[in-house]
């Protein structure tokens, strides 16, 4: 994530997405094999999502997005997708942070006004979700500073390459 401020389409998912959703069981054979696990990413939950989804999209959820086990394939997959970016009401704990780690936005915020389609606007700086069809601006808070420099270097691993360490206070 190179950028403060992200624009896409919203597709909507709603609430209790479990890991097993975003990865079928069925396919973690795959798991070695990224781009045709990526295939499958959602494809129960949301039957067609890999065609509709296009680069910059937001998947917008409910509450408990991310429920399950702690697969990082999920985040991963997501973010192969195109996503840039989850909003929910709530995440689980873990997700959150392989999605952090794998260079994926996760902002907590109120979806419910949120429809298929919709062109949002994230303000990563300013911790505001714009949507364009109806004007709201939603508050969703400001990622934690060393959160947004893993994010800025595209995940984790990305982050410590380039800072040889995890260094909480720079």
């Amino acid at each position: 994530m190179a950028e403060n401020r992200l624009h896409g389409r919203a597709i909507t998912i709603g609430d209790d997405v479990s890991t097993d959703e975003i990865i079928p069981g069925r396919f973690t054979s795959l798991r070695s094999n990224l781009p045709e696990l990526a295939k499958h990413v959602l494809e129960d939950r949301l039957p067609g999502f890999r065609e509709k989804a296009r680069p910059g999209d937001m998947l917008v959820g409910g509450r408990n997005f991310g429920l399950g086990s702690s697969r990082e394939h999920a985040p991963v997959v997501i973010k192969m997708a195109g996503i840039s970016a989850i909003l929910a009401k709530s995440v689980a704990r873990i997700f959150y942070r392989n999605a952090i780690n794998q260079g994926v936005v996760v902002l907590i915020c109120d979806t419910d006004g949120i429809a298929d389609g919709d062109e949002l606007e994230i303000r990563l700086d300013e911790g505001v979700v714009v949507n364009h069809r109806t004007g709201a601006m939603l508050t969703c808070g400001r990622m934690p500073p060393l959160m947004s420099r893993i994010l800025a270097a595209g995940g984790l691993i990305p982050y410590i390459k380039e800072h040889g360490t995890l260094d909480t206070t720079a």
